[in-house]
C-alpha cells in the first residue's frame, strides 16, 4: 500500500506510470464532486425495487413525455463511428486487443466492464494497454507468435466500456472509502489518452453500461463535462454509446439519448443483461419466471418488443441503433461447431440487418467476416441506417412487460446447464479471467447472472421441472451444485476456486433475499 495524504493505493509494479500524481489528483477529483450523487442514485435503484416488489412496474414516464414528443436529434457520428456495421467486444487482454484490433471489425469495444475480471493486474494492465493501443505501440512476444498492429487505416477504432454506477475500485481509496470504479475507469483513460486520441484522428469514445434511467445518464454526462473542462478539451469532443441493458432504461430510451444529446452517438441492445434485468427486477413475481436460457432468443416477444423499440426511437433521433453480442463461437478443434455457430450468427445478424439495425457486436475475430456479409447485404456502400424511421413499430409498456413461457419450457437440463456455467464462470472470474468459452458459448458476467437469476426464480416459485414435474428446491439444487463440484474436479478444475465459487452461486441463487449482482459478494474473494 501506498498513502499519499488520504488517498491510499495498493502497489503495484506499473502504478507510477498509471497512477502518476496528476492522475491521481484527476480521479480524487471526480471521486470528490460525483461520488455523492451517484450514491444517491444507487440508494434510488434500492427504493425503486422495493416498489417493484411491492407489485409497481415500469411506465413511459409521464414528467418526460414533452422530451419524448418534440422534436429533436443528436450530432452527427465523428467520421471515425459514422460506419459500425461490425463491432467486436473483449476484454483488455494484451493479446486479446491486438486481434481485436486487427480482426477487420469497424469498432473495438475494449471492455473493462463484464468480460474483465477485474483484479488489480487486470485494472492497471488493462489501462496500460489502452494507453499502448491508443499510441499503436501494443505488441506481444510469445514463444508461438508476435503480435503486432495493423496498418492504422486497417485497426478498429478503440471505444472503451468501464466499469458500471454500481462497483467499486477497492484497490483506490479516498478517506477509506473505495472510489467508484466506473469514476475510476473513465477518468485513467480520458487523463493519459483524449489527448492524443484527438491528435490521431479519433477521439475519447466510451460505452457507457447497466444505466437505470436518464437521471444516471444526466450524471455521467456531468462527468463527461467536467473532464473536458479539467483536461481543456474541446467541449463534446467525449463521444459515448449507451448500452440499453435493463428493463427500466428501456422505457426512458428518448430520454437517455436526449440527456447526453451533446455527445451520444447510439445506443446498444445489450440482450444479455437485459434478460438479466427482467429476471432481477421482477423476481417476486412468478409472471416473469423465465423459461429455459437457451429459448429466451431475440425472437421471444418481449425481446422484439425492446429491440424495434430501439431502432425507431434511436433512427428517430439520428442516433446509430446497435445489436446485440451473439454468445455463439467457432473452435478452430472441431469444425462442426464452427460450422454451427457461423450459420445461427449468419440467422442473428441477418435479421438484425433487416430490423433496421446500423451494426452488430461479435465476440471474436473469426465471426466479423460473417456479420459483415449480413450488414454488406443490406447497407451495401452506405454507413448506416438513419433513413429508416420504422413508422410502423409501435411498443406498449404491456410489450415490454409481458413474458410468456410455454409450457414445458423449464426442464431439468436447462437447471444443470445453469449450474454448470454458473459455477464455471464464477470459477473462471475468480482465477481472473472474465471471459470464457465454456460449451462453445462466450460466457461473462452477464450471462452468468441470468444462469443463477434463473436458478433463484425456479426455486421460490416452486417451479416443476419437464419432463418428469420434478419440483426445484435448495435442496435439489445443492445435490446437483455437489454432483457438478465433484465433476469439475475431476476435470482438473482447482478444489480451492471451486469451493469459493460455490460459497458465491449459493450465496446468489439460495439465499432468501435476491441479491442485485453476483460481482459483488465475488469481488470480495477477487485477489
Amino acid at each position: 500500500m501506498s498513502v499519499t495524504e488520504n488517498i491510499t493505493i495498493t502497489s503495484h509494479p506499473q502504478t507510477e506510470r498509471v497512477l502518476t500524481p496528476e492522475a491521481v489528483d484527476f480521479i480524487a477529483a471526480l471521486h470528490h464532486r460525483f461520488d455523492r450523487e451517484r450514491r444517491a442514485l444507487l440508494d434510488a435503484r434500492a427504493t425503486r425495487q422495493a416498489r417493484f416488489d411491492a407489485g409497481e412496474r415500469p411506465d413511459f414516464l409521464t414528467e418526460t413525455a414533452a422530451i419524448r414528443a418534440d422534436h429533436w436529434i443528436v450530432p452527427p457520428a465523428p467520421e471515425p463511428l459514422s460506419d459500425r456495421r461490425v463491432e467486436i467486444t473483449g476484454p483488455v487482454e494484451r493479446k486479446m486487443m491486438i486481434n481485436a484490433l486487427n480482426s477487420g471489425a469497424k469498432v473495438f469495444m475494449a471492455d473493462l466492464e463484464d468480460s474483465n475480471s477485474p483484479t488489480w493486474e487486470n485494472v492497471i494492465g488493462g489501462q496500460l494497454n489502452l494507453m499502448d493501443a491508443v499510441r499503436r505501440t501494443i505488441a506481444l512476444d510469445t514463444a508461438e507468435k508476435s503480435y503486432r498492429l495493423r496498418p492504422a487505416g486497417e485497426l478498429a477504432t478503440l471505444v472503451v466500456r468501464p466499469r458500471g454506477w454500481h462497483l467499486c475500485e477497492k484497490h483506490f481509496e479516498i478517506d477509506g472509502e473505495a472510489v467508484s470504479a466506473a469514476l475510476f475507469d473513465f477518468g485513467l483513460y480520458a487523463f493519459h489518452n483524449a489527448r492524443e486520441t484527438l491528435r490521431q484522428g479519433f477521439g475519447p469514445y466510451y460505452y457507457l453500461p447497466k444505466l437505470e434511467g436518464h437521471l444516471e445518464a444526466r450524471l455521467w454526462n456531468d462527468v463527461m463535462r467536467f473532464t473536458e473542462e479539467w483536461l481543456e478539451l474541446e467541449s463534446g469532443c467525449i463521444r459515448v454509446t449507451v448500452l440499453i441493458e435493463t428493463i427500466t432504461a428501456a422505457f426512458e430510451m428518448d430520454e437517455i439519448l436526449f440527456e447526453l444529446r451533446e455527445r451520444i452517438t447510439g445506443l446498444n441492445a445489450g440482450r444479455w443483461d437485459y434478460i438479466f434485468s427482467v429476471a432481477k427486477r421482477f423476481h417476486a413475481d412468478p409472471a416473469f419466471v423465465l423459461p429455459d436460457r437457451a429459448t429466451v432468443t431475440m425472437t421471444t416477444p418481449f425481446m422484439r418488443a425492446y429491440t424495434e423499440l430501439l431502432v425507431k426511437t434511436c433512427h428517430r433521433r439520428g442516433a446509430h441503433a446497435i445489436g446485440g453480442m451473439s454468445a455463439f463461437i467457432p473452435n478452430r478443434r472441431k469444425p462442426e461447431v464452427t460450422e454451427a455457430a457461423l450459420r445461427k450468427v449468419s440467422e442473428d445478424k441477418r435479421r438484425e440487418a433487416g430490423d433496421g439495425f446500423d451494426g452488430t457486436w461479435v465476440a471474436h475475430p473469426d465471426l466479423v467476416a460473417t456479420a459483415r456479409a449480413e450488414f454488406d447485404a443490406v447497407l451495401g456502400a452506405a454507413p448506416n441506417q438513419l433513413q429508416r424511421q420504422r413508422p410502423e413499430v409501435e411498443v406498449t409498456a404491456a410489450d415490454l412487460l409481458t413474458v410468456d413461457r410455454p409450457a414445458g419450457s423449464i426442464t431439468e437440463a436447462g437447471l444443470r446447464t445453469n449450474i454448470d456455467v454458473g459455477l464455471r464462470y464464477i470459477a473462471s472470474w475468480l482465477s481472473g479471467v472474465g471471459a470464457a468459452a465454456i460449451h462453445d458459448l462466450m460466457e461473462d458476467a452477464a450471462t452468468a447472472e441470468i444462469s443463477r437469476a434463473q436458478v433463484w426464480q425456479w426455486i421460490h416459485h416452486g417451479i416443476e421441472l419437464a419432463p418428469d414435474a420434478q419440483r426445484v428446491s435448495a435442496e435439489l439444487v445443492q445435490d446437483l451444485i455437489d454432483d457438478t463440484v465433484v465433476a469439475l474436479i475431476r476435470d482438473g478444475q482447482s478444489p480451492r476456486v471451486l469451493n469459493d465459487a460455490r460459497r458465491i452461486f449459493e450465496a446468489v441463487a439460495l439465499d432468501d433475499e435476491f441479491q442485485p449482482f453476483l460481482t459483488l459478494p465475488a469481488y470480495e474473494l477477487l485477489d
